[in-house]
């Protein structure tokens, strides 16, 4: 493996594709584009005084954490995440405006990505931490 290989890996993550079965019961999953690794891990950790979080998005990017279990709702959350910043040029922003003013637990966008995540597990009529 090539330097440059190396600090793409490090930077960037790793490509993966989804394992078949999850994207056979949930092929909205394929709308996003999904990494292992990089950078964005670890500066979404930084924010919530964390080593790292177990995934964040940046438009159709899904950055999840290494070692980060591939659970339909964390997934579906993320995805939540994609269509949000597929709504509006300045979804990022109000993202970060509202995560400052309220905190991450009480940031709306979270919230309205997890009930999306609720959602489409219950319509798959599977389980949910909710």
């Amino acid at each position: 493996m090539g330097a440059l290989a190396l600090i793409g890996g490090w930077l960037v993550g790793r490509r993966i594709e989804l394992p078949a079965e999850l994207t056979r019961r949930h092929p909205e999953l394929l709308e996003a584009r999904w990494r292992v690794g990089g950078i964005p891990p670890r500066v979404g950790g930084l924010f919530l005084a964390r080593p790292t979080v177990a995934g964040i998005t940046l438009w159709n990017t899904v950055f999840l954490a290494p070692g980060t279990m591939l659970s339909p709702e964390l997934l579906l959350h993320e995805l939540g995440h994609v269509r949000q910043f597929g709504s509006s040029w300045s979804f990022p922003l109000r993202y970060l405006w509202e995560g400052a003013r309220r905190g991450y637990s009480a940031n709306r966008y979270e919230r309205e990505a997890q009930e999306f995540a609720v959602e489409r597990l219950r319509a798959a009529n599977l389980p949910t931490n909710a």
